[in-house]
Protein backbone atom coordinates (compact mmCIF):
# COMPACT_ATOMS: atom_id res chain seq x y z
CA UNK A 1 0.00 0.00 0.00
CA UNK A 2 1.05 3.87 -0.50
CA UNK A 3 -1.53 6.41 0.82
CA UNK A 4 -0.22 9.88 1.94
CA UNK A 5 -4.37 11.81 1.09
CA UNK A 6 -4.30 12.93 4.78
CA UNK A 7 -2.47 14.97 7.42
CA UNK A 8 -1.07 12.78 9.85
CA UNK A 9 0.22 10.21 7.34
CA UNK A 10 3.25 8.37 8.19
CA UNK A 11 6.84 10.85 8.69
CA UNK A 12 5.03 13.20 7.05
CA UNK A 13 5.67 11.40 3.23
CA UNK A 14 3.44 8.03 3.36
CA UNK A 15 1.32 5.52 4.91
CA UNK A 16 3.30 2.01 3.40
CA UNK A 17 2.12 -1.14 6.12
CA UNK A 18 -1.32 0.20 7.69
CA UNK A 19 -2.47 3.59 7.74
CA UNK A 20 -1.96 6.24 10.90
CA UNK A 21 -5.82 5.96 10.47
CA UNK A 22 -6.13 2.20 11.09
CA UNK A 23 -6.62 1.13 8.00
CA UNK A 24 -5.41 -2.15 7.09
CA UNK A 25 -3.06 -2.32 3.72
CA UNK A 26 -5.56 -4.73 2.13
CA UNK A 27 -8.40 -1.94 2.40
CA UNK A 28 -6.29 0.91 1.09
CA UNK A 29 -5.21 -1.35 -1.71
CA UNK A 30 -8.90 -1.94 -2.44
CA UNK A 31 -9.55 1.59 -2.43
CA UNK A 32 -7.25 2.12 -4.84
CA UNK A 33 -8.65 -0.24 -6.97
CA UNK A 34 -12.14 1.29 -6.68
CA UNK A 35 -10.67 4.94 -7.67
CA UNK A 36 -9.32 3.09 -10.53
CA UNK A 37 -12.53 1.67 -11.58
CA UNK A 38 -14.16 4.91 -11.23
CA UNK A 39 -12.06 6.46 -13.51
CA UNK A 40 -13.11 3.69 -16.21
CA UNK A 41 -16.71 4.70 -15.44
CA UNK A 42 -15.40 8.53 -15.71
CA UNK A 43 -14.38 7.33 -19.31
CA UNK A 44 -17.27 5.80 -20.23
CA UNK A 45 -19.65 8.62 -19.12
CA UNK A 46 -17.71 10.99 -21.46
CA UNK A 47 -18.99 9.18 -24.43
CA UNK A 48 -22.34 8.53 -23.06
CA UNK A 49 -22.64 12.12 -22.89
CA UNK A 50 -21.02 12.69 -26.49
CA UNK A 51 -23.44 9.68 -27.95
CA UNK A 52 -26.32 11.04 -26.27
CA UNK A 53 -26.55 8.26 -24.02
CA UNK A 54 -28.12 8.15 -20.44
CA UNK A 55 -25.96 7.48 -17.76
CA UNK A 56 -28.85 6.75 -14.98
CA UNK A 57 -27.87 6.39 -11.82
CA UNK A 58 -23.90 6.54 -12.34
CA UNK A 59 -23.36 10.28 -10.41
CA UNK A 60 -24.97 9.23 -7.52
CA UNK A 61 -22.95 6.18 -7.50
CA UNK A 62 -19.47 7.86 -8.31
CA UNK A 63 -20.38 9.93 -5.21
CA UNK A 64 -21.14 7.10 -3.01
CA UNK A 65 -18.17 5.30 -3.58
CA UNK A 66 -15.56 8.15 -3.63
CA UNK A 67 -16.86 9.36 -0.01
CA UNK A 68 -16.52 5.38 0.57
CA UNK A 69 -12.48 6.25 -0.01
CA UNK A 70 -11.87 9.04 2.03
CA UNK A 71 -9.99 9.05 5.52
CA UNK A 72 -11.77 7.20 8.38
CA UNK A 73 -14.96 6.60 6.54
CA UNK A 74 -14.56 2.89 5.73
CA UNK A 75 -12.32 0.41 7.10
CA UNK A 76 -14.33 -3.14 5.60
CA UNK A 77 -12.78 -4.70 2.73
CA UNK A 78 -16.05 -6.61 1.97
CA UNK A 79 -17.47 -3.46 1.43
CA UNK A 80 -15.14 -1.99 -1.03
CA UNK A 81 -15.11 -5.69 -3.03
CA UNK A 82 -19.04 -5.19 -3.53
CA UNK A 83 -18.51 -1.60 -4.87
CA UNK A 84 -15.35 -2.46 -7.26
CA UNK A 85 -17.73 -5.57 -8.55
CA UNK A 86 -20.79 -2.51 -8.48
CA UNK A 87 -18.98 -0.34 -10.29
CA UNK A 88 -18.29 -3.32 -12.74
CA UNK A 89 -21.79 -3.50 -13.34
CA UNK A 90 -22.14 -0.11 -14.35
CA UNK A 91 -19.27 -0.13 -17.07
CA UNK A 92 -21.05 -3.16 -18.18
CA UNK A 93 -24.34 -1.84 -18.47
CA UNK A 94 -22.99 1.57 -20.34
CA UNK A 95 -21.06 -0.37 -22.50
CA UNK A 96 -24.20 -2.49 -23.31
CA UNK A 97 -25.85 0.85 -23.81
CA UNK A 98 -24.05 1.39 -27.33
CA UNK A 99 -20.87 3.24 -25.60
CA UNK A 100 -18.00 3.05 -27.37
CA UNK A 101 -14.92 1.16 -25.15
CA UNK A 102 -11.83 2.22 -25.84
CA UNK A 103 -9.99 -1.50 -26.67
CA UNK A 104 -6.52 -0.26 -25.37
CA UNK A 105 -7.79 1.50 -21.60
CA UNK A 106 -7.15 -0.29 -19.02
CA UNK A 107 -9.87 1.03 -16.72
CA UNK A 108 -12.27 -0.22 -19.26
CA UNK A 109 -11.42 -3.11 -20.36
CA UNK A 110 -10.45 -4.89 -16.91
CA UNK A 111 -12.70 -7.31 -15.25
CA UNK A 112 -13.02 -7.86 -11.10
CA UNK A 113 -12.13 -11.80 -11.24
CA UNK A 114 -11.09 -14.06 -8.81
CA UNK A 115 -11.59 -14.19 -4.87
CA UNK A 116 -10.55 -11.21 -2.84
CA UNK A 117 -7.10 -11.94 -2.90
CA UNK A 118 -6.73 -11.48 -6.58
CA UNK A 119 -8.49 -7.71 -6.36
CA UNK A 120 -5.80 -7.11 -3.94
CA UNK A 121 -3.10 -8.02 -6.04
CA UNK A 122 -4.58 -5.95 -8.75
CA UNK A 123 -5.30 -3.08 -6.13
CA UNK A 124 -1.16 -3.02 -6.10
CA UNK A 125 -1.11 -2.67 -9.60
CA UNK A 126 -3.22 0.45 -10.27
CA UNK A 127 -2.36 2.21 -6.61
CA UNK A 128 -1.17 5.82 -6.65
CA UNK A 129 2.70 5.05 -7.03
CA UNK A 130 1.40 3.20 -10.56
CA UNK A 131 2.11 4.57 -13.93
CA UNK A 132 -1.20 2.46 -15.50
CA UNK A 133 -2.20 5.61 -17.45
CA UNK A 134 1.30 6.07 -18.37
CA UNK A 135 4.50 7.67 -16.73
CA UNK A 136 4.11 11.27 -14.88
CA UNK A 137 6.83 13.49 -13.18
CA UNK A 138 6.80 14.28 -9.82
CA UNK A 139 4.59 17.05 -10.47
CA UNK A 140 1.71 15.89 -12.15
CA UNK A 141 1.34 13.28 -10.22
CA UNK A 142 1.48 15.07 -7.31
CA UNK A 143 -1.94 17.37 -8.94
CA UNK A 144 -3.29 14.90 -9.93
CA UNK A 145 -3.59 13.47 -6.92
CA UNK A 146 -4.55 17.20 -5.46
CA UNK A 147 -7.33 16.20 -7.82
CA UNK A 148 -8.57 13.24 -6.84
CA UNK A 149 -8.93 14.50 -2.87
CA UNK A 150 -10.57 17.46 -4.10
CA UNK A 151 -12.81 15.34 -5.95
CA UNK A 152 -13.70 13.15 -2.68
CA UNK A 153 -14.49 16.45 -0.57
CA UNK A 154 -16.87 17.31 -3.66
CA UNK A 155 -18.31 13.71 -3.08
CA UNK A 156 -18.70 13.70 0.64
CA UNK A 157 -20.72 17.36 0.24
CA UNK A 158 -22.68 16.02 -2.50
CA UNK A 159 -24.23 12.87 -1.02
CA UNK A 160 -25.39 14.70 2.00
CA UNK A 161 -27.04 16.71 -0.47
CA UNK A 162 -28.47 13.76 -2.45
CA UNK A 163 -29.32 11.70 0.97
CA UNK A 164 -31.86 15.00 1.16
CA UNK A 165 -33.14 14.67 -2.42
CA UNK A 166 -30.67 17.64 -3.94
CA UNK A 167 -29.09 16.82 -6.95
CA UNK A 168 -27.33 18.64 -9.74
CA UNK A 169 -26.12 16.35 -13.19
CA UNK A 170 -24.09 19.62 -13.15
CA UNK A 171 -22.22 18.49 -10.41
CA UNK A 172 -22.49 14.83 -11.49
CA UNK A 173 -21.10 15.69 -14.71
CA UNK A 174 -18.05 17.56 -13.36
CA UNK A 175 -16.72 14.94 -11.18
CA UNK A 176 -17.01 11.73 -13.75
CA UNK A 177 -15.42 14.17 -16.70
CA UNK A 178 -12.29 14.92 -14.19
CA UNK A 179 -12.08 11.51 -13.54
CA UNK A 180 -11.56 10.61 -16.67
CA UNK A 181 -9.37 13.85 -17.46
CA UNK A 182 -6.84 12.52 -14.67
CA UNK A 183 -6.60 9.38 -16.76
CA UNK A 184 -4.72 11.31 -19.73
CA UNK A 185 -1.53 13.19 -20.18
CA UNK A 186 -1.60 16.55 -18.81
CA UNK A 187 1.04 19.41 -18.48
CA UNK A 188 1.09 21.47 -15.34
CA UNK A 189 -0.34 24.46 -15.72
CA UNK A 190 -3.27 22.44 -17.27
CA UNK A 191 -3.75 20.28 -13.89
CA UNK A 192 -3.52 23.79 -11.91
CA UNK A 193 -6.58 25.26 -13.87
CA UNK A 194 -8.09 21.92 -13.29
CA UNK A 195 -7.58 21.75 -9.83
CA UNK A 196 -9.28 25.10 -9.52
CA UNK A 197 -12.15 24.33 -11.67
CA UNK A 198 -12.29 21.62 -8.60
CA UNK A 199 -12.44 24.22 -6.20
CA UNK A 200 -15.22 26.33 -8.56
CA UNK A 201 -17.54 23.19 -8.70
CA UNK A 202 -17.01 22.46 -4.21
CA UNK A 203 -18.18 25.77 -4.25
CA UNK A 204 -21.77 24.57 -6.13
CA UNK A 205 -21.74 21.69 -4.03
CA UNK A 206 -21.64 23.52 -0.91
CA UNK A 207 -24.31 26.08 -1.96
CA UNK A 208 -26.40 22.82 -2.83
CA UNK A 209 -26.02 21.38 0.65
CA UNK A 210 -26.33 24.86 1.84
CA UNK A 211 -29.72 24.67 0.26
CA UNK A 212 -30.55 21.32 1.37
CA UNK A 213 -29.96 21.67 4.60
CA UNK A 214 -31.96 25.15 5.22
CA UNK A 215 -34.76 24.30 2.83
CA UNK A 216 -35.41 20.62 5.13
CA UNK A 217 -34.58 21.61 8.79
CA UNK A 218 -34.61 25.56 8.75
CA UNK A 219 -31.80 28.20 9.12
CA UNK A 220 -29.49 27.91 12.02
CA UNK A 221 -30.48 29.99 14.57
CA UNK A 222 -28.10 31.38 17.84
CA UNK A 223 -28.46 28.30 20.14
CA UNK A 224 -26.98 27.69 23.28
CA UNK A 225 -25.81 23.60 23.50
CA UNK A 226 -25.23 21.93 27.19
CA UNK A 227 -22.36 19.59 27.74
CA UNK A 228 -24.00 18.07 31.11
CA UNK A 229 -25.98 15.30 30.51
CA UNK A 230 -29.74 14.02 31.75
CA UNK A 231 -30.51 11.21 33.63
CA UNK A 232 -31.54 8.27 31.54
CA UNK A 233 -30.65 6.21 28.38
CA UNK A 234 -29.15 7.43 26.04
CA UNK A 235 -27.83 7.44 22.36
CA UNK A 236 -24.59 9.50 21.21
CA UNK A 237 -24.76 10.48 17.66
CA UNK A 238 -21.26 11.58 15.56
CA UNK A 239 -20.45 12.06 12.10
CA UNK A 240 -22.65 14.99 9.49
CA UNK A 241 -25.42 13.44 8.49
CA UNK A 242 -28.24 15.60 9.70
CA UNK A 243 -30.77 13.31 8.10
CA UNK A 244 -29.47 10.31 10.38
CA UNK A 245 -30.09 12.25 13.28
CA UNK A 246 -33.61 13.20 12.57
CA UNK A 247 -34.50 10.37 11.86
CA UNK A 248 -33.48 9.14 14.69
CA UNK A 249 -34.87 11.70 16.90
CA UNK A 250 -38.38 10.86 15.41
CA UNK A 251 -37.93 7.32 16.04
CA UNK A 252 -36.79 7.94 19.68
CA UNK A 253 -39.52 10.50 20.87
CA UNK A 254 -41.52 9.56 23.26
CA UNK A 255 -39.22 6.69 24.18
CA UNK A 256 -37.41 8.00 27.55
CA UNK A 257 -34.22 8.12 25.75
CA UNK A 258 -31.66 11.44 25.72
CA UNK A 259 -30.18 12.22 22.24
CA UNK A 260 -26.48 13.51 21.89
CA UNK A 261 -24.06 15.00 19.26
CA UNK A 262 -20.42 14.43 18.98
CA UNK A 263 -17.80 16.19 17.29
CA UNK A 264 -19.38 17.57 14.22
CA UNK A 265 -22.69 17.08 15.40
CA UNK A 266 -23.34 20.01 17.19
CA UNK A 267 -23.82 22.20 14.83
CA UNK A 268 -27.44 20.46 14.35
CA UNK A 269 -28.47 21.97 17.48
CA UNK A 270 -28.93 25.55 15.48
CA UNK A 271 -31.32 23.96 13.32
CA UNK A 272 -35.30 24.62 13.89
CA UNK A 273 -36.40 21.61 12.41
CA UNK A 274 -33.72 19.42 14.64
CA UNK A 275 -33.53 21.34 18.15
CA UNK A 276 -37.75 20.96 18.27
CA UNK A 277 -36.99 17.89 19.63
CA UNK A 278 -36.77 17.92 23.29
CA UNK A 279 -34.96 15.06 23.76
CA UNK A 280 -32.15 16.39 21.83
CA UNK A 281 -30.26 16.48 25.28
CA UNK A 282 -26.72 18.52 24.41
CA UNK A 283 -23.16 17.76 23.42
CA UNK A 284 -20.83 15.43 24.38
CA UNK A 285 -16.76 15.33 23.49
CA UNK A 286 -14.80 17.36 21.25
CA UNK A 287 -13.16 16.62 17.93
CA UNK A 288 -13.48 13.42 16.34
CA UNK A 289 -9.94 12.00 17.78
CA UNK A 290 -11.35 11.80 21.37
CA UNK A 291 -13.95 9.44 20.51
CA UNK A 292 -12.04 6.32 22.18
CA UNK A 293 -12.29 7.80 25.07
CA UNK A 294 -15.49 9.50 25.06
CA UNK A 295 -17.50 6.23 23.59
CA UNK A 296 -15.52 3.96 26.22
CA UNK A 297 -17.05 6.15 29.33
CA UNK A 298 -20.39 6.47 27.15
CA UNK A 299 -23.25 4.60 28.95
CA UNK A 300 -25.20 4.50 26.37
CA UNK A 301 -25.28 3.65 22.27
CA UNK A 302 -23.47 5.22 19.67
CA UNK A 303 -24.36 6.22 16.17
CA UNK A 304 -21.69 6.64 13.62
CA UNK A 305 -23.09 8.75 10.64
CA UNK A 306 -20.25 9.41 8.34
CA UNK A 307 -16.34 10.37 8.65
CA UNK A 308 -14.58 10.36 11.14
CA UNK A 309 -14.26 6.90 12.61
CA UNK A 310 -12.03 5.39 14.62
CA UNK A 311 -11.10 1.95 15.04
CA UNK A 312 -13.78 0.95 17.96
CA UNK A 313 -12.20 -0.28 21.54
CA UNK A 314 -13.66 -4.31 21.99
CA UNK A 315 -14.77 -1.95 25.53
CA UNK A 316 -17.97 -0.36 23.50
CA UNK A 317 -17.75 -1.85 19.98
CA UNK A 318 -20.93 -3.77 21.25
CA UNK A 319 -22.59 -0.62 21.68
CA UNK A 320 -21.38 1.18 18.23
CA UNK A 321 -23.53 1.20 14.88
CA UNK A 322 -22.36 2.41 11.41
CA UNK A 323 -24.52 4.01 9.12
CA UNK A 324 -24.47 4.73 4.86
CA UNK A 325 -21.11 4.92 3.71
CA UNK A 326 -19.10 3.95 6.77
CA UNK A 327 -18.21 0.59 7.72
CA UNK A 328 -15.75 -1.07 10.37
CA UNK A 329 -15.65 -5.05 9.88
CA UNK A 330 -17.29 -6.58 12.60
CA UNK A 331 -19.60 -3.65 13.66
CA UNK A 332 -23.33 -3.27 13.66
CA UNK A 333 -24.83 -1.59 10.20
CA UNK A 334 -27.94 -0.08 9.69
CA UNK A 335 -28.89 -0.38 6.16
CA UNK A 336 -30.65 2.55 3.95
CA UNK A 337 -34.33 1.58 5.49
CA UNK A 338 -32.45 3.55 8.36
CA UNK A 339 -34.70 1.33 11.28
CA UNK A 340 -32.86 2.61 14.42
CA UNK A 341 -34.46 -0.42 16.58
CA UNK A 342 -30.99 -2.25 17.21
CA UNK A 343 -29.50 1.04 18.54
CA UNK A 344 -33.04 1.94 20.43
CA UNK A 345 -32.64 -1.45 21.54
CA UNK A 346 -28.91 -1.30 22.91
CA UNK A 347 -29.63 2.42 24.42
CA UNK A 348 -32.82 1.21 27.09
CA UNK A 349 -30.94 -2.07 27.59
CA UNK A 350 -27.50 -0.08 28.56
CA UNK A 351 -29.77 2.12 30.95
CA UNK A 352 -27.50 5.32 30.45
CA UNK A 353 -26.25 8.15 32.74
CA UNK A 354 -27.28 7.48 36.51
CA UNK A 355 -27.89 11.28 37.20
CA UNK A 356 -28.28 14.35 36.03
CA UNK A 357 -24.38 16.27 35.64
CA UNK A 358 -24.46 19.96 35.04
CA UNK A 359 -21.64 21.03 32.25
CA UNK A 360 -20.69 24.36 30.41
CA UNK A 361 -22.62 25.92 27.43
CA UNK A 362 -21.37 26.76 24.35
CA UNK A 363 -22.87 28.30 21.54
CA UNK A 364 -23.47 27.28 17.63
CA UNK A 365 -25.92 27.99 14.76
CA UNK A 366 -24.11 31.81 13.41
CA UNK A 367 -24.96 30.62 10.06
CA UNK A 368 -24.89 33.54 6.97
CA UNK A 369 -27.99 34.27 7.66
CA UNK A 370 -27.71 34.68 11.51
CA UNK A 371 -24.84 36.74 10.70
CA UNK A 372 -26.03 38.34 8.26
CA UNK A 373 -29.16 39.47 9.84
CA UNK A 374 -27.26 41.44 12.30
CA UNK A 375 -24.92 42.85 9.68
CA UNK A 376 -25.54 46.82 10.17
CA UNK A 377 -24.24 46.01 13.69
CA UNK A 378 -20.90 44.50 12.59
CA UNK A 379 -20.68 46.86 9.68
CA UNK A 380 -20.97 49.66 11.85
CA UNK A 381 -18.59 47.93 14.53
CA UNK A 382 -15.81 48.15 12.19
CA UNK A 383 -16.71 51.50 11.25
CA UNK A 384 -16.68 52.34 14.95
CA UNK A 385 -13.18 50.71 15.53
CA UNK A 386 -14.77 48.69 18.10
CA UNK A 387 -14.12 45.72 15.69
CA UNK A 388 -10.57 45.44 14.63
CA UNK A 389 -10.35 42.83 12.56
CA UNK A 390 -11.91 39.12 11.54
CA UNK A 391 -10.08 36.09 12.38
CA UNK A 392 -11.23 32.80 10.48
CA UNK A 393 -9.84 30.08 12.47
CA UNK A 394 -11.24 26.11 11.67
CA UNK A 395 -10.78 23.45 9.46
CA UNK A 396 -10.03 20.16 10.75
CA UNK A 397 -8.98 18.77 14.02
CA UNK A 398 -6.54 15.95 14.63
CA UNK A 399 -4.08 14.36 17.22
CA UNK A 400 -0.46 16.19 16.74
CA UNK A 401 0.32 18.36 20.00
CA UNK A 402 1.46 20.88 17.49
CA UNK A 403 -2.26 21.79 16.81
CA UNK A 404 -2.26 23.53 20.27
CA UNK A 405 -1.17 26.57 18.08
CA UNK A 406 -5.04 27.12 17.02
CA UNK A 407 -5.53 27.09 20.88
CA UNK A 408 -3.13 29.64 21.44
CA UNK A 409 -3.45 31.92 18.58
CA UNK A 410 -7.50 32.55 19.99
CA UNK A 411 -6.23 32.93 22.92
CA UNK A 412 -3.93 35.80 22.01
CA UNK A 413 -6.27 37.47 19.56
CA UNK A 414 -6.96 40.72 20.98
CA UNK A 415 -10.70 41.69 22.31
CA UNK A 416 -11.73 43.97 19.49
CA UNK A 417 -11.67 40.79 17.13
CA UNK A 418 -14.00 38.65 16.14
CA UNK A 419 -13.33 34.82 15.60
CA UNK A 420 -15.41 32.88 13.01
CA UNK A 421 -15.08 29.20 13.26
CA UNK A 422 -16.34 25.96 11.75
CA UNK A 423 -15.60 22.28 11.46
CA UNK A 424 -14.02 20.30 14.21
CA UNK A 425 -11.38 22.45 14.81
CA UNK A 426 -13.40 24.40 17.00
CA UNK A 427 -13.06 22.53 19.75
CA UNK A 428 -9.51 23.78 20.15
CA UNK A 429 -11.34 26.85 21.78
CA UNK A 430 -15.11 26.75 21.65
CA UNK A 431 -15.30 26.79 25.47
CA UNK A 432 -12.87 29.43 25.88
CA UNK A 433 -14.18 32.58 27.65
CA UNK A 434 -14.04 35.42 24.44
CA UNK A 435 -16.68 37.26 25.87
CA UNK A 436 -18.58 40.03 23.64
CA UNK A 437 -17.84 43.15 21.35
CA UNK A 438 -21.51 44.96 22.20
CA UNK A 439 -24.10 42.16 21.80
CA UNK A 440 -22.17 40.44 19.65
CA UNK A 441 -20.30 37.20 20.47
CA UNK A 442 -16.75 37.26 19.82
CA UNK A 443 -16.52 33.77 18.99
CA UNK A 444 -19.01 32.97 16.26
CA UNK A 445 -19.55 29.00 15.44
CA UNK A 446 -20.59 28.84 11.72
CA UNK A 447 -21.27 25.00 11.51
CA UNK A 448 -19.42 22.14 10.25
CA UNK A 449 -16.71 21.58 7.86
CA UNK A 450 -19.45 21.87 5.13
CA UNK A 451 -20.39 25.43 6.15
CA UNK A 452 -17.59 26.71 4.72
CA UNK A 453 -20.30 28.04 2.59
CA UNK A 454 -21.75 30.31 5.09
CA UNK A 455 -18.05 31.61 6.03
CA UNK A 456 -17.88 32.50 1.89
CA UNK A 457 -20.97 34.13 2.06
CA UNK A 458 -20.70 35.94 4.84
CA UNK A 459 -17.39 37.31 3.52
CA UNK A 460 -18.42 38.43 0.36
CA UNK A 461 -21.64 40.21 1.94
CA UNK A 462 -18.87 41.83 4.04
CA UNK A 463 -16.66 42.67 0.88
CA UNK A 464 -19.63 43.90 -0.88
CA UNK A 465 -21.06 46.38 2.12
CA UNK A 466 -17.65 47.85 1.93
CA UNK A 467 -16.84 48.14 -1.63
CA UNK A 468 -13.79 46.30 -1.96
CA UNK A 469 -12.90 42.57 -2.28
CA UNK A 470 -12.44 39.62 -0.27
CA UNK A 471 -8.78 40.36 0.05
CA UNK A 472 -9.33 43.87 0.98
CA UNK A 473 -11.41 43.09 4.13
CA UNK A 474 -9.84 42.97 7.84
CA UNK A 475 -10.10 39.44 7.76
CA UNK A 476 -7.32 36.60 7.35
CA UNK A 477 -8.01 33.26 8.15
CA UNK A 478 -6.04 30.45 9.12
CA UNK A 479 -7.00 26.81 8.81
CA UNK A 480 -5.96 23.07 9.75
CA UNK A 481 -6.43 20.34 7.73
CA UNK A 482 -6.78 16.92 8.26
CA UNK A 483 -8.70 15.43 5.40
CA UNK A 484 -9.87 15.65 2.20
CA UNK A 485 -12.81 18.05 2.34
CA UNK A 486 -10.13 20.15 3.62
CA UNK A 487 -8.62 20.27 0.50
CA UNK A 488 -12.01 20.75 -1.57
CA UNK A 489 -12.38 23.80 0.37
CA UNK A 490 -9.01 24.48 0.07
CA UNK A 491 -9.51 24.57 -3.45
CA UNK A 492 -12.87 26.41 -3.67
CA UNK A 493 -10.80 29.62 -2.18
CA UNK A 494 -8.02 29.95 -4.38
CA UNK A 495 -10.45 29.28 -7.03
CA UNK A 496 -12.49 32.26 -5.64
CA UNK A 497 -8.90 34.44 -5.22
CA UNK A 498 -8.46 34.52 -1.96
CA UNK A 499 -4.73 35.29 -0.75
CA UNK A 500 -2.36 34.98 1.88
CA UNK A 501 -4.18 31.86 3.95
CA UNK A 502 -2.57 30.06 6.70
CA UNK A 503 -2.59 26.59 6.92
CA UNK A 504 -1.60 24.19 9.48
CA UNK A 505 0.02 22.41 11.05
CA UNK A 506 1.91 20.63 8.00
CA UNK A 507 1.69 20.81 4.49
CA UNK A 508 0.39 18.13 2.34
CA UNK A 509 2.76 15.05 1.66
CA UNK A 510 1.56 14.73 -1.83
CA UNK A 511 2.04 18.67 -2.85
CA UNK A 512 5.79 19.00 -4.28
CA UNK A 513 8.17 21.70 -3.86
CA UNK A 514 7.17 22.96 -7.65
CA UNK A 515 3.33 23.15 -6.90
CA UNK A 516 3.97 24.71 -3.49
CA UNK A 517 6.22 27.81 -5.37
CA UNK A 518 2.89 27.86 -7.56
CA UNK A 519 0.64 28.41 -4.68
CA UNK A 520 3.08 30.69 -2.73
CA UNK A 521 3.80 32.83 -6.00
CA UNK A 522 0.03 32.90 -7.04
CA UNK A 523 -2.08 33.36 -3.85
CA UNK A 524 0.64 33.44 -1.15
CA UNK A 525 -0.60 30.36 0.60
CA UNK A 526 1.82 29.98 3.88
CA UNK A 527 2.60 27.86 6.46
CA UNK A 528 1.60 28.77 9.60
CA UNK A 529 4.48 29.58 12.15
CA UNK A 530 3.94 30.43 15.84
CA UNK A 531 0.54 32.08 17.10
CA UNK A 532 2.89 34.84 18.26
CA UNK A 533 4.61 35.24 14.98
CA UNK A 534 1.43 35.19 13.03
CA UNK A 535 -0.09 37.55 14.75
CA UNK A 536 2.16 39.89 14.67
CA UNK A 537 2.27 39.76 10.91
CA UNK A 538 -1.50 40.09 10.54
CA UNK A 539 -2.40 43.28 12.76
CA UNK A 540 1.37 45.00 12.67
Amino acid sequence: MFCFQCEETAKGSGCTVAGVCGKNKDTAVLQDLLIFQLKGIGLLAEEAKKAGIDTGEVGPFAVDALFATLTNVNFDSQRFVDLVNEAQGIKENLMEKGVKADPDNPAIQWKPEGDMDALIAKGREVGVQSEVFGPETEDTLALKELITYGLKGIAAYAHHAQVLGYTDDDIYNFILETLAAITRKKEVHELVELALKVGEYNLKTMELLDRAHNETFGSPEPTPVSTGVKKGPAILVTGHDLLDLYKLLEQTEGKGINIYTHSEMLPAHGYPGLKKFKHLAGNIGGAWFDQQKVFAEFPGAILVTTNCLQRPLDSYKDNIFTTGVVGWPGVKHIGPDKDFTPIIERALELGGFEEDKEGKTILTGFGHKAVLSVADKVIEGVKSGKIRHFFLIGGCDGRKPERSYYTELAKIIPDDCVILTLACGKFRFNKLDLGNIGDLPRLLDVGQCNDAYSAIKIATALAEAFDCGVNDLPLSLVLSWYEQKAVAILLTLLHLGIKSIRIGPSLPAFVTPNVLKVLVDNFQLTPISTPQEDLKAILG
